[in-house]
């Protein structure tokens, strides 16, 4: 068995500059490392995870739990990639918990990464309160960063969108393109993504002197399924309606199935506008026009954070993230413009 000390002997190093190579810590000159990298791989070394791990108290693994609610469709692909790059870019591997189906089980699932010796969590909960997050915190052995939500107590534990704003701004958008009669489509009710989406929506309705009709107002659940009865129970109303706001793309793309099938065109007719811009928006007949949500941004942010309280570093609160609108065909003019 290849061991440190013979790749040091091959190296022409200590075995202490080996096992400071092996580590990542900085101090050591390109030079060195590189010499010491080269000799790992002419020999085939592989290091004892479980000794190095103890010796540095660093698993170099972060720790993402989601519930397995978020596990279909494009949104949680986004995700994944995103935390899986960034993690690989900062030499860590990602090992991923099922949140399941309650808060206790989300709690239990934190309990799982941080027991795994991840060095770090980062967590997309749909269970569990913000409450119940600014206490569990301080309970923790590693430092976790809570995605799309705004913690009270400890803010700057948190990375999250404006999601309330960027609907505000969405919605003015197609009112100054003269669309009044706007239906929403909401996502699921106890969703924080869904009712800062809502608030957003009631905001600048508010605001503009718009009223709010029941009629359009369409509970959905996040999938193509329910925008499409969403839309179809919206058009058996007979109400008049210009344009339809989806608090995410798949509703929309939902939506648009059930205004194509009742011979409604898009926008002509009827415009559509959602939130998130998953790949597959650009490529909708008509392309839809949706909110970017800054996931990348948002996990690099959380990764910045959490690199700082490993380092020892104090971390200061971070701005809520606005996304940006993208302009593509699925809006026009309503009849007020």
């Amino acid at each position: 068995m290849i061991t440190m000390l013979d790749v040091a002997q091959r190296a022409g190093v200590s075995k202490a500059t080996v096992s400071r190579v092996l580590a990542g810590h900085s101090y050591v000159s390109k030079t060195v490392r590189d010499k010491v990298m080269q000799a790992v791989d002419e020999m085939g070394y592989r290091p004892n995870l479980v000794a190095r791990n103890l010796a540095t108290n660093r698993s170099h693994s972060i720790g993402l739990m989601v519930p397995n609610t978020l596990y279909h469709g494009p949104f949680f692909s986004e995700l994944m990639f995103q935390v899986a790059t960034l993690t690989e870019q900062l030499g860590s591997q990602l090992v991923l918990a099922d949140g399941k189906h309650s808060a206790q089980q989300e709690r239990d699932a934190i309990h799982f990464l941080i027991d795994s010796r991840c060095d770090a969590v980062i967590i997309y909960p749909r269970y569990l309160s913000v409450e119940e997050i600014d206490q569990l915190i301080p309970t923790l052995s590693k430092p976790l960063i809570i995605l799309n939500r705004r913690l009270k107590k400890f803010p700057q534990y948190s990375v999250c969108a404006d999601h309330e704003k960027d609907t505000f701004d969405a919605v003015n958008y197609l009112i100054h393109r003269g669309h009044r009669d706007i239906a929403f489509i909401k996502g699921m009710g106890s969703s924080h993504t869904g009712l800062s989406r809502l608030k957003g929506f009631q905001a600048a309705m508010t605001q503009n002197n718009l009223p709010m009709a029941p009629a359009l107002m369409l509970d959905g659940s996040w999938t193509m399924e329910s925008g499409k009865q969403a839309a179809e129970e919206l058009l058996a109303r007979n109400v008049t309606f210009s344009a339809i706001v989806a608090s995410n793309d798949d509703m929309a793309i939902g939506a648009a199935s059930a205004l194509y099938n009742a011979g409604k065109r898009i926008p002509q007719d009827v415009s559509l506008l959602s939130f998130d811009d998953i790949p597959i928006a650009s490529y909708t007949i008509p392309a839809l026009t949706s909110v970017h949500v800054p996931m990348a941004e948002m996990v690099a942010s959380a990764l910045a954070q959490l690199t700082k309280m490993l380092d020892g570093e104090e971390v200061s609160a971070l701005s809520l993230m606005c996304g940006e609108l993208i302009h593509r065909q699925s809006v026009g003019d309503g009849p007020y413009g």
